[in-house]
């Protein structure tokens, strides 16, 4: 990707139904470091993501939870906006679904696809994910009717809905991935979706009857509008829409970094409903792998594992964290997360490399001079400097951050071997002239190519390396400026005590941190006695008042009662209360009673419900309403 006047780096916005983990930070970090490069470029940039708050799941989860959608979806949106306030991340918005101004801009895109002739009234029948809001053909479903991606059985739908002519676009998406080769990256990624787009394109369901918790349809307020084309108009909303100021600078070059998983969403249905708009592509869909944790994917809906990001960033830092996501592995295949790799790259490549480096040469130079020496530049150093810089901004602008700070790493060895076989400390004891001269030259070529390589980390490592600039400034403006030839020999301009940046970590200490982020992100263990609300909300309770009670023959523990729960007739239920309760005692009272219990038998007398009682051992009272209510009121 050559320099451009403009960039725009957007992350999915994320869906409220769970807490953010690990993915969503590697996807969120790699936008952040994007976005930090650019900008030390020159280059005007925006950095979006955001909350995806509506569709059927949502809707279903604030119903179980006994509160609406709107407030689930302001809970859950905090906690990314938080996590990334924790996390170091400086987005330049963060858009939600339910903003007025997104709202405005879904309806305007509505409207461009039904002028062009693309929408139309059918009925929709079909398989449905709750959990991803996606159609499904029986041919994409993994086995056992189950969505590919959450592994849960899908929902056979059958509901009028709106269509959009996908089919249409077609030829035109092919045409454009031919001409546009970068379209989808990396390239494997395009080549499954071309392939698919090749198979044939169907018309998609875009709308929904089944629920309201969504943008309604212009027009038509029976229908919402399908979830995926609310999301996606996000990175156009974003933007103040397609008349705005910030579109006509910003879109034509946006990038989109997502996970795989949603692939088909943004490189097939998003271009079709562009085309249909009549608006620009964006200029690439970034695709990263699934993060897992013992070969299995991270994800809220299936937590046999979990990592949390926030965790492992306020005991060991934001940076570190940063390093390992994007140098672990390059962006595109799957990565396993682990923690014994995230402390070997600390300690291998942050604490020696890169901390000890700048430790070991500040401590040098303090004991040597006392002020900065003006010295020529070493032209092999600066070269190398130069050729780091050139190949990690390839990288950094093809998103390929492994490789960029592998080039970067490159350098900081070089620079420690241009210590080692210079040998100051050998120079400094030398009292010939032309020693004291190399030292002072050693000592500042060092200076000046670490600060270089830290401008290079800058993106990946913000924290760090401003802490590395505390101990050694540099001259004003140029930490956060992208190294160009001219700046090397014109950078340090004092040297401070060191401190260490990435202190070591003692085995003790690294099993410690080990031990309490793996307890902190277990999933807690469900009790073998949950249910379900469905399971909750099949029991029906009424309020009662006990209008007869006596005992039963033999059974000292059990009393016969003649309950008034509202019918026709007065119910006969048996219950274990004799021990606490004389039979006179209790008419008149008030109870609770499970009215859809199947009758039993017990010692012989039907049973024709079940009164709630409060102890554990001991009966201790009956369970009622703190209100006086006509029996038969439902309880809930």
């Amino acid at each position: 990707m050559a320099m451009t006047e403009s960039f725009y780096v957007t992350t999915p916005i994320y869906y409220v139904n769970g807490a953010p983990h690990l993915g969503h930070a590697y996807t969120t970090i790699a936008a952040d470091t994007s976005a930090r490069y650019h900008r030390m470029r020159g280059t005007p940039t925006k950095f979006v993501t955001g909350t995806d708050e509506h569709g059927q799941k949502i809707e279903e989860s604030a119903t179980a939870q006994e509160t609406t959608p709107k407030k689930l979806a302001d809970e859950i949106s905090e906690t990314f906006r938080s996590a990334w306030k924790a996390l170091g991340i400086k987005h330049d918005d963060f858009i939600r679904t339910t903003e007025p101004r997104h709202k405005k801009v879904v309806a305007d895109i509505w409207n461009r696809l039904q002028d062009s002739g693309d929408i139309y009234l059918g009925s929709y029948d079909g398989w449905y994910c709750v959990g991803c809001e996606a159609f499904y053909q029986d041919a994409d479903l993994a086995e056992g009717k189950k969505c590919p991606t959450h592994e849960k059985e899908v929902t056979w739908v059958s509901e009028p809905s709106y269509f959009f002519r996908m089919s249409k676009y077609q030829d035109a998406l092919i045409k454009h991935f031919e001409d546009n080769k970068d379209f989808v990256q990396p390239k494997g990624y395009y080549n499954e979706i071309l392939s698919f787009i090749k198979s044939g394109l169907r018309d998609l369901s875009i709308s929904r009857t089944t629920f309201s918790w969504g943008i309604p349809v212009p027009n038509d307020d029976k229908h919402v509008i399908y979830v995926w084309i609310d999301a996606l108009t996000n990175y156009i909303s974003a933007l103040g829409g397609p008349e705005g100021k910030d579109f006509e600078l910003f879109w034509k070059n946006s990038y989109h970094i997502i996970g795989k998983d949603i692939l088909r969403f943004h490189a097939v249905y998003w271009p079709c409903m562009l085309l249909s708009a009549g608006l620009p592509l964006p200029k690439s869909i970034v695709t990263h792998g699934w993060w897992t944790v013992g070969r299995k994917k991270l994800s809220k809906s299936i937590p046999t594992t979990r990592v949390d990001p926030e965790i492992i960033a306020k005991d060991l830092g934001n940076d570190p964290l940063r390093y390992y996501l994007l140098r672990e592995i390059p962006l595109g295949p799957d990565g396993d997360f682990d923690y014994d790799s995230l402390f070997g790259r600390y300690q291998a490549e942050l604490a020696n490399d890169l901390g000890n480096l700048l430790n070991r040469s500040l401590s040098m130079f303090n004991k040597y001079f006392s002020d900065v020496p003006q010295v020529s530049a070493d032209a092999e150093l600066k070269a190398q400097c130069q050729n780091a810089s050139n190949e990690a901004a390839a990288h950094y602008e093809a998103f390929s951050f492994s490789k960029g700070l592998e080039a970067t790493w490159a350098l900081i060895r070089n620079i420690n071997k241009y210590i080692d076989e210079n040998k100051p400390w050998m120079l400094a004891k030398s009292d010939a002239p032309e020693d004291k001269e190399k030292l002072a030259a050693v000592m500042m070529n060092a200076l000046e190519a670490i600060a270089w390589s830290a401008r290079l980390t800058t993106p990946v490592l913000p924290e760090s390396t401003a802490k590395i600039f505390s101990q050694m400034p540099i001259a004003d403006g140029l930490a956060n400026q992208w190294p160009v030839s001219e700046d090397f020999g014109k950078q340090v301009l004092s040297v401070g005590a060191p401190t260490p940046v990435f202190p070591r970590i003692e085995k003790d200490d690294k099993d410690a941190l080990i031990a309490k982020w793996q307890a902190h992100s277990a999933p807690p263990a469900e009790p073998t006695n949950q249910i379900s609300f469905d399971d909750f909300s099949k029991v029906e309770m009424r309020t009662g008042t006990i209008e007869a009670a006596e005992k039963i023959e033999k059974a000292k523990k059990l009393l016969k009662l003649s309950v008034n729960v509202g019918e026709a007739k007065p119910r006969q239920i048996v219950a274990g209360i004799a021990e606490a309760f004389a039979p006179e005692a209790l008419i008149g009272k008030q109870v609770i009673v499970v009215t859809n219990l199947k009758p039993a038998k017990i010692r012989g007398v039907e049973s024709q419900g079940m009164i709630l009682a409060v102890g554990d051992k001991k009966i201790l009272d009956l369970a009622t309403a703190a209100v006086s209510c006509p029996p038969g009121s439902q309880v809930r």
